[in-house]
């Protein structure tokens, strides 16, 4: 099938893939007056005297708000907010086909991190949980971080955390196939920009202490004139402060992560890493290397991004049990606690007897994950106490 050439025809046709069902009729006197007026002055009241009943008496305990500016919309680049927007409903699909949250596509006419924050903060109180998509780095990271300051509610970066989540409970898996443990591994990494980082950041969490991660000018090191962003980076990466390339990078490293660009690994530079390597070629919709090429010059375990490969990296592993799990228990925040839960949730699905090269991920449409990534991020969320049921 030509997807593109489909998917555009089948547009016209949707116009748009979500739309507003009711819970209720105004199909007579009483139910007008219980729905709306006089009756809805009755929880209007009750939310004034108490905010937190906003969470009972409307839809917001259920609800997500799927926000961009459309900077970095899929491999498109920068094509602006209205463009973003078959995504953003793309996104609000997945979240109720795979977890039954009702979320809203909300495309915001702005590049300025002050104008998106205040933006964003200004209509918080609408929804239970704010998902950013597709916004570019660095802005992604300083409206991340100032929205979680000032909002209540949990504010995720997808693009960053999603992603890290479900590399890491690819890494935990794939290093069982090989024997080894992340906190003995040296990580090599390629591209720097919001997914990057974010996987770093976890990987780091999870006991990971060697990582080197790269960047379109080689390989990150304490230096001056780094970007707030980089020095971020550089200081827990790179122990050694080492400079050079990705080539030097891979060289010993037991496991490789690229969010970069299609063809930057070539099979000599696999072969210098240590023993049974571990690749995690993620660019789309061609990947550093292909898995193929990749098993040649022996690697143990590939993953990608591509469904027409084992071992699908895929986000919908991820944010809709991880947004579940975080309304359910009506968190304030999404922790790097609750990540963590939620990789290991997702790597634990697959038995110790079905684990193989092959197979370290659950595939994107296996019905346990996101009721188990639920489970296992409420309960991070309540142990960490910043859940509030």
């Amino acid at each position: 099938m030509d997807y593109m050439k489909e998917s555009l025809k089948l547009h016209y046709e949707w116009k748009g893939k979500i739309a507003v069902k009711t819970k209720t009729h105004a199909s007579n006197r009483d139910e007008l007056s219980l729905a709306y007026t006089p009756g809805v002055a009755a929880p209007c009241l009750e939310i004034q005297k108490d905010y937190s009943k906003s969470f009972e008496l409307t839809g917001r305990w259920n609800t997500v708000a799927v926000i961009t500016n459309g900077t970095a919309v899929l491999g498109l680049g920068d094509i602006g907010p209205e463009a973003g927007m078959p995504v953003m409903e793309g996104k609000c699909l997945l979240f109720k086909e795979f977890a039954d949250i009702d979320a809203l596509p909300i495309c915001v006419r702005s590049k300025d991190v002050d104008e998106m924050v205040k933006t964003i903060s200004l209509i918080s109180g609408s929804f239970g949980g704010i998902n950013l998509e597709d916004i570019s780095a660095p802005a992604c990271f300083e409206i991340e971080k100032q929205l979680k300051e000032i909002c209540d509610i949990p504010v995720f970066h997808d693009d960053q955390h999603g992603t890290a989540v479900v590399v890491l409970a690819a890494t935990l898996n794939a290093l069982k196939v090989v024997g080894k443990k992340i906190e003995d591994c040296t990580v090599a990494m390629s591209g720097a920009g919001a997914a990057g980082a974010a996987i770093g950041a976890l990987l780091h969490a999870c006991g990971a202490k060697n990582i080197i991660m790269c960047n379109s000018k080689g390989i990150i090191s304490r230096k001056e004139g780094n970007t707030p962003a980089v020095d971020r980076i550089a200081a827990f990466t790179n122990n050694d402060n080492i400079e050079g390339t990705l080539a030097d990078a891979m060289k010993g490293a037991d496991i490789f992560v690229g969010v970069s660009k299609a063809g930057l690994v070539t099979a000599e530079m696999i072969g210098t890493m240590a023993e049974k390597p571990i690749i995690m070629a993620m660019a789309n919709p061609v990947p550093e290397i292909m898995p193929d090429e990749a098993k040649a010059a022996g690697a143990a375990v590939v993953c990608t991004g591509r469904s027409d490969y084992p071992n699908q990296a895929n986000n919908v592993l991820a944010f809709p049990g991880i947004f579940r799990g975080a309304l359910d228990c009506r968190a304030s925040d999404i922790n790097e606690e609750m990540k963590l839960a939620a990789a290991y949730a997702i790597a634990e699905l697959i038995s110790d007897e079905e684990l193989n090269a092959d197979y370290v991920l659950p595939a994107p449409f296996d019905e346990r994950v996101a009721p188990a990534v639920a489970k296992a991020v409420a309960k991070a969320a309540k142990d960490c106490g910043i859940a509030r049921i």
